[in-house]
């Protein structure tokens, strides 16, 4: 099978490697408006030629978006007013945006909306890791819109490469994942500017910072491009969950202030509940 990739960065790259290693791709094409993401991609071994996505789209069997998705509005209607037998996929964090704007399409059935819950703070092909999506989860969205030829192509896809399958309406995805993904980012780059902005001393930080502050931040190293057009996107339910952050915060600031050293145990404990979902 002809796989081609719009985005050679973290998750395409990563995906090229799993395809590769499972044989599910026999060949794999790299599109990117970065020339030096693809020429990296090649010497990296991702992909086995480079070239603009017009015949790169007409050369595939399955073609696979992995770009900011900000500018997989800007793509996706030129790909579906040429595509023909193939099937398209986008990888994006965000996943209402582009299911509206894909609905009216002649061609949409030929798409899929799909966000595999995997990623670190790295970007560039550079980033790409082996193995990296064995044993996470996949979110396939508004299976019901798609046709089941090209769900198909694209579930076994990533069952070859090791994901288990979800399924969700594209509004009750982009809610979740505004709770267990979204926040967790702004908060890490809230955390940082505030280490930042208190200690102005660089060497104390690195020596100083323990394996819990480095984990926390560890999400302030991503890249703004890809995230910021997820928060535009995702604006209202991250609003949302930012209210309900910033009042647990008031809560934990508020025991400190009056001393109620009781109440700040409780709500330890209660957020001490989280490992009946997270080992």
């Amino acid at each position: 099978m002809t796989v081609t990739i719009i985005g050679i960065g973290l998750i395409g790259g990563s995906m090229a490697l799993a395809m590769r290693e499972k044989g599910f791709a026999s060949r794999i094409i790299g599109v990117d408006a970065n020339k030096e993401h693809l020429q990296k991609a090649l010497s990296l071994g991702l992909v086995d030629e480079v070239m603009d996505w017009e015949p790169a789209l007409d050369q595939a069997d399955l073609v696979i978006i992995a770009i900011p998705v900000n500018a997989v509005g800007e793509i996706i209607l030129p790909l579906l007013n040429r595509i023909q037998h193939q099937v398209l996929m986008d990888v994006g964090s965000t996943k209402q945006a582009v299911c509206e704007l894909v609905r009216s399409h002649p061609m949409h059935k030929r798409f899929v909306a799909t966000h595999p819950m995997w990623g670190t703070e790295y970007s560039g092909p550079e980033a790409a890791v082996r193995g990296a999506f064995a044993n996470k989860a996949v979110v396939i969205c508004n299976k019901e819109e798609s046709h089941p030829g090209a769900i198909e192509m694209v579930e076994n896809m990533y069952r070859a490469i090791g994901m288990h399958l979800l399924y969700m309406d594209a509004m009750a995805h982009d809610l979740h994942a505004a709770y267990v993904s979204h926040i967790s980012h702004i908060t890490s780059f809230a955390l940082a500017n505030t280490v930042l902005e208190k200690e102005r001393e660089d060497q104390a930080i690195f020596e100083l910072a323990s394996g819990g502050f480095e984990s926390t931040v560890r999400l302030a190293k991503s890249n703004p491009a890809m995230w910021v057009p997820i928060f535009m996107q995702n604006k209202e339910n991250i609003l949302d969950v930012l209210n309900e952050h910033i009042s647990q915060l008031r809560k934990f600031k508020s025991c400190l202030e009056k001393e109620n050293y009781e109440y700040l145990k409780e709500l330890i404990e209660n957020a001490n509940k989280i490992k009946r979902i997270i080992k």
